[in-house]
């Protein structure tokens, strides 16, 4: 059992997490094909045209609110124009699974766009189960006026997903003196949290709340 252990870590593993950037992207790619392969067939019971419909118009709003970056961090990382609210809002309307995939294709395309990737784990967890979270809003699909909770829900999911990943892949860039986990932590939440504050204060605003609430339930299916 040893000597099989010994072999997975010193030969699969070293290899899997060895830095080599065009076999990573590779190695993603092939994720990402499997999973849509896996997630995105068609069921109209889910993903029905006005499903696909507004999450493709979401999605390319949260795509080019992400582009507009009022501060980056070095390790990757930006506040950027509300762009997550875009991508939550999705699940809240349409449910988890349609959540979970817009969150998905949301990192993927980050992923296209502005690719920081060190090993595949890494960009596994930086771009699908981080953005992926950003779909746990659909928990609160079948609520009302609780698009504030969603929206908390699913940055924090994301957040938990970040801060595991500096923790492990960019402890290393922690200052001298400080606890690389805490690090991630501050790290993280300076712009992922900022940006939550943010667009909570936003949310908190009678007419912007009421306007997603009543496009929420005027006539979209939840699954």
């Amino acid at each position: 059992m040893n000597i099989i252990g010994g072999f997975f870590y010193g030969k699969f593993w070293k290899i899997f997490l060895k830095y080599d950037r065009k076999n990573n992207y590779y190695i993603v790619d092939f994720l990402c094909i499997f999973i849509f392969c896996l997630y995105f067939r068609r069921d109209e019971k889910i993903f029905s045209t006005k499903a696909l419909t507004y999450s493709a118009i979401l999605l390319a709003l949260g795509i080019s609110a992400n582009q507009i970056k009022f501060f980056s961090l070095p390790q990757g990382g930006s506040i950027t124009l509300f762009s997550m609210i875009f991508v939550v809002f999705i699940g809240y309307m349409f449910g988890l699974r349609v959540g979970l995939i817009a969150g998905i294709t949301f990192g993927l395309l980050n992923l296209l766009i502005k690719p920081e990737v060190y090993t595949p784990v890494q960009a596994i967890i930086d771009y699908i189960l981080a953005f992926g979270s950003l779909g746990l809003g659909g928990l609160f699909a079948k609520k009302k006026d609780k698009l504030i909770f969603a929206y908390i829900l699913a940055i924090t999911g994301r957040f938990i997903f970040a801060v595991f990943s500096g923790y492990v892949f960019f402890g290393t860039y922690a200052p001298k003196g400080w606890n690389p986990l805490f690090y991630s932590i501050w790290y993280n939440f300076s712009y992922i949290g900022t940006e939550g504050i943010i667009t909570v204060l936003l949310l908190l605003i009678p007419v912007v709340r009421n306007t997603l609430e009543k496009l929420k339930s005027s006539n979209f299916k939840t699954n």
